[in-house]
């Protein structure tokens, strides 16, 4: 093996050591540092010998690892008309690999859903509805699904292979996202899930990981895994009750497991990107995903301009709008939100979300009563607006008294 394939492997089993929650992104940011120390030294050694020395991992689970690593190729190998050239990754529910479509001399992605699973009728429908859920899509920002089937016992999803990078990788280097940056990748997104709205289908798994940008900084919104088309009741009542998502994104009503769900949970956890993006940090941070769960539900969300206070007033009202606890108080649509981003984008106030502010938050703090501090600031930002006007108003009518009495005087002489 040289040096070249030596290091990919590195990559690759460092990568799913982590996705298989083996050792932490930390460990891994370790023992990578010392193995470009140790290559540049010449010294033929292992990320395996590193995790080892580390005591990272045991050796029991490193050749269990580099079992499965090389079981699930074998069976990628078994595709008709595909070859595969590598791993790309895994998750819990699947493996991705990128390969060569012989007929057409291109590259894509195959997702294969792992043995254990091959045997359970609900994983092999969800595996396979996903594939149809994406077949339903054609946006220049979704991942392109191009075929689905099953070959010797083996499940695969060929889609659309995207060179480039996940938004996670970016964000868990520490990276803070400029407001322009960050505005131009969220409204790529906004516009991926409008098209996916208007075919009937919520996402519901809005999240850095999900989000991939190729090398000409075109974003692609991928993994439709817990898609779920609005019209399937069906559905909707076998999952009543059960919490889908990711936990720093998840939006409450998902939480909850609620009947009704609709594009605004999607609209919630782009909000939640966002914050990430433009903070270094997820809105609600905890030691369990439980308890993070529950400050989504009960936590004011902290205004993203308190903690990063370069942002403009205008992204972090829209921030706050797009990540309000009841559906009803955020945007009603993508179509809504896509029209505030381009407003702030080019420097001038989110229309949108202002309409939704109003003065019953002052009011009810003027009775006495009890006023949520989100409310209180929305409202903040409407009443100084109005009196703005009312002093440009003011303004302008004493100029026009001063012109009027400078004439009369004239006029006199």
């Amino acid at each position: 093996m040289s040096k070249s394939d030596t290091t990919n492997y590195d990559t690759l089993f460092g990568r799913i050591a982590v996705e298989q929650r083996l050792i932490t992104d930390e460990e891994l940011q370790q023992c990578q540092e010392e193995l470009k120390v140790l290559h540049g030294n010449e010294e033929p050694v292992s990320m395996e010998q590193i995790f080892l020395k580390n005591h990272f991992m045991t050796k029991s689970q490193i050749l269990r690892l580099r079992s499965q690593i090389r079981e699930s190729k074998e069976a990628a190998n078994q595709i008709p008309g595909y070859k595969v050239l590598g791993k790309l990754g895994s998750g819990a529910m699947a493996v991705v690999y990128k390969a060569k479509q012989l007929s057409l001399d291109r590259t894509v992605a195959i997702k294969v859903l792992p043995k254990r699973f091959t045997e359970k009728p609900d994983y092999v429908r969800r595996f396979f509805k996903e594939g149809k859920i994406a077949a339903k899509m054609n946006h220049n920002n979704i991942v392109q699904a191009i075929d689905v089937g099953e070959a010797g016992g083996l499940y695969y999803f060929v889609m659309e292979y995207v060179e480039g990078k996940t938004l996670y990788d970016d964000l868990s280097q520490g990276k803070v996202f400029s407001e322009q940056e960050a505005l131009d990748i969220i409204i790529q997104l906004a516009r991926a899930l409008a098209h996916a709205h208007g075919q009937g289908l919520i996402h519901r798994d809005v999240k850095p990981k999900n989000i991939m940008i190729n090398n000409d900084n075109v974003v692609k919104l991928a993994d439709m895994g817990l898609a779920r088309e609005t019209s399937d009741i069906q559905a909707a009542k076998h999952e009543e009750g059960k919490a889908f998502g990711t936990p720093y994104y998840i939006a409450p009503e998902q939480i909850r497991g609620e009947l009704e769900i609709d594009g605004r949970a999607d609209i919630y956890a782009l909000g939640a990107t966002l914050f990430h993006m433009v903070t270094g940090r997820v809105p609600f941070e905890a030691k369990t995903p439980a308890e993070v769960m529950k400050k989504h539900l009960k936590e004011p969300l902290t205004p993203p301009d308190h903690i990063n206070t370069l942002l403009s007033t205008g992204i972090s009202e829209m921030i706050e709008t797009m990540m309000a606890k009841e559906p009803k108080d955020r945007y009603n649509n993508m179509e809504e939100l896509l029209a505030d981003l381009e407003e702030v984008r080019e420097g001038r106030p989110p229309i949108q979300a202002r309409r939704k502010f109003n003065l019953e938050a002052l009011e009810k703090l003027e009775d006495g009563a009890a006023v949520d501090p989100q409310d209180l600031r929305q409202n903040i930002y409407v009443q100084e607006t109005i009196t703005k006007y009312r002093v440009s108003l003011v303004l302008l009518g004493a100029i026009v008294v001063v012109l009027i009495l400078v004439i009369l005087y004239m006029a006199g002489r």
